[in-house]
């Protein structure tokens, strides 16, 4: 029988052929585990919850483009793919998938537009009963601020009216302050006759133009 000396010791080759096979044939590759390719990524478009506008926004890869423009309007976007279609949701699904995102956003800005009577700061009945609701405004936020515009009509000259302007919105300043706001809250300018509400010729006495804007958030 023919044979081969190992060390000293000597075998037959069937064997030594036998126990490279048994060496060679002991492990086995592990097999991979599939990897799911990546969820797609939902975009959404909700209207500002301030004026309700919706605007328009534009998802691109490099696969395509799709524009989105409608209130609620939504698509989704993956890697491989082009963008969209584009989808509106119901409200009930805005928010069960947003709803927690924008119960932390902070609330939308007030407004109030308080009115004058001619070439003075005096309120009008009217606007003087808006204060407790500016006031319940401005309570209601952890960290408030006020910002208070002073306007005027085309009457008069322009720089006179600036600080009638002035003089109305610090008018307003004074009495958020006597009520107890805090005056570190309460940012006072006046834009004069440079803003106005209802736009008319010079020396055109307008009531709607006599006002204070003051927006509260």
């Amino acid at each position: 029988m023919a044979g081969r000396w190992i060390g000293r010791r000597w075998l037959p080759l069937g064997l030594i052929g036998l126990l490279l096979s048994a060496g060679c044939g002991g492990k086995r590759a592990t097999p991979k585990t599939p990897v799911a390719p990546p969820a797609p990524t939902l975009i959404a478009l909700l209207p500002d919850p301030e004026t309700h506008v919706t605007g328009r926004i534009r998802v691109s890869n490099e696969y395509g483009t799709t524009d989105v423009s409608t209130p609620r309007g939504s698509l989704r976007i993956t890697a491989t793919a082009p963008p969209g279609p584009a989808k509106p949701l119901d409200e009930a699904e805005v928010t069960r998938l947003f709803g927690s995102a924008m119960s932390g956003l902070p609330p939308a800005p007030r407004h109030f537009t308080l009115q004058f009577k001619f070439e003075s700061d005096t309120l009008t009945d009217e606007s003087a009963a808006q204060i407790p609701a500016i006031l319940q405004a401005v309570r209601a936020l952890p960290v408030p601020e006020v910002m208070i515009i002073g306007h005027t009509d085309t009457t008069g000259e322009r720089k006179s009216n600036v600080a009638l302007g002035m003089k109305r919105a610090m008018r307003v300043r004074n009495i958020l302050t006597d009520a107890g706001l805090a005056s570190a809250t309460l940012d006072v300018t006046s834009h004069g006759e440079g803003d106005l509400l209802v736009k008319t010729r010079d020396n055109v006495a307008e009531a709607r133009n006599r006002r204070v804007d003051i927006t509260v958030r």
